[in-house]
């Protein structure tokens, strides 16, 4: 990575403060901002209104850490645009564009890799690189809108790597995307989801942001779950759970239970039992996802009907769940896998893995 600071991760109120720092005047920062959160230019010599010796200082002082589109692959059967970004250093990440009824939602990336170790995750087989700035964050979203020619009004933090795991860079994020100044996306449009670091949870709680928190939770006891997950090794499920219990009573958004089905692991009549009493136990939404076959690993999806039947269980009992809809699955759009097979064909990628 470079040495200088990335300009595109300062806040409005840090630009303002580097400005005066640096002997310019306060408008300077909000054109500034404005080029870059609001035009969304990643080019100094595009900053057409700032005079010569203010863009002397930012080069000096400041680089735009590029996040640039290599490759964009299309789904055949509902439109997701599945992208490879490049990082300065070299590094690749991925990004993904859903396209629903109500808008443009883009899955972004939070670190390049992950250190989670989730076992049905190929975005962890081959560890972390490195955490994403906030602008890096920021710019997969602009770089998007730029392919498709539209907004985006929603984000998931759901791509490769762990949000709460770059936890200021991700919460710097969170308020330069929502910033009236620039992109001022709604934080009620974000949704990050964590495997579970209570103590991240628990401060991400006090910040009171209007962002959807979901959890990764894929297995109803702490025995299974650390099968699945090895930071249940660390935090028990009632810690976790109790961490989504003072979320929702901080921020009152209701939290969101991502169970990833896998045949013949967590989908017996057990972990229906299971899932109902603490879907119950939490002001939440269970969000069923048929898991992502990855050649790594041997895990299967559990099947359609199996799922419909868990679905109908819950719902019998009063339980809020969706089964998340398959989208992109013919060019693996399933967190990691599009990168692993950039990184294994091109022989480039994680610099610093």
């Amino acid at each position: 990575m470079s040495d200088k600071q990335d300009l595109r991760s300062l806040s409005y109120d840090k630009m303002r403060q580097t400005m005066k720092d640096i002997g310019e005047k306060p408008f300077r920062a909000d054109q500034i901002f404005d080029w870059l959160h609001s035009k969304k230019v990643s080019d100094y010599s595009l900053m057409t209104n700032l005079p010569a010796s203010l863009i002397r200082k930012l080069v000096q002082n400041f680089e735009i850490y590029e996040t640039r589109r290599v490759q964009v692959f299309v789904s055949g059967i509902d439109g997701t645009r599945k992208y490879i970004h490049r990082l300065n250093d070299g590094n690749v990440i991925e990004t993904v564009l859903l396209k629903y009824d109500y808008g443009n939602t883009v899955c972004i990336s939070s670190q390049a890799g992950c250190r989670m170790g989730c076992r049905f995750c190929a975005s962890t087989i081959d560890g972390l690189a490195r955490n994403l700035t906030a602008g890096e964050m920021a710019g997969q979203v602009y770089s998007v809108e730029d392919d498709i020619k539209e907004r985006v009004s929603h984000i998931v933090v759901m791509g490769s790597g762990e949000p709460l795991d770059n936890f200021e860079n991700f919460t710097d994020f969170i308020e330069l995307i929502t910033d009236e100044h620039g992109a001022n996306i709604s934080g009620r449009n974000i949704t990050a989801s964590t495997c579970g670091i209570v103590p991240k949870m628990i401060e991400l709680a006090d910040r009171k942001y209007a962002i959807t928190l979901a959890l990764s939770l894929h297995a109803t006891t702490d025995e299974k779950r650390k099968q699945i997950m090895p930071i249940a090794n660390k935090y028990s499920l009632e810690q976790v759970l109790d961490a989504c219990r003072y979320y929702f009573d901080k921020t009152g958004r209701r939290i969101t239970f991502e169970y990833s089905l896998i045949e013949g692991v967590n989908d017996g009549a057990e972990d229906a039992e299971g899932l109902i009493r603490i879907a119950r136990s939490v002001n939440s939404h269970i969000n069923l996802i048929p898991v992502n076959p990855i050649k790594e690993r041997t895990y299967r999806a559990t099947s359609r009907n199996a799922a419909l039947a868990l679905k109908n269980k819950l719902e019998k009992n009063n339980i809020n769940v969706t089964i998340r809809r398959e989208m992109g699955r013919d060019i693996s759009a399933s967190c990691g896998q599009l990168r692993r097979s950039f990184i294994n064909d091109t022989g480039t990628g994680d610099q610093n893995a």
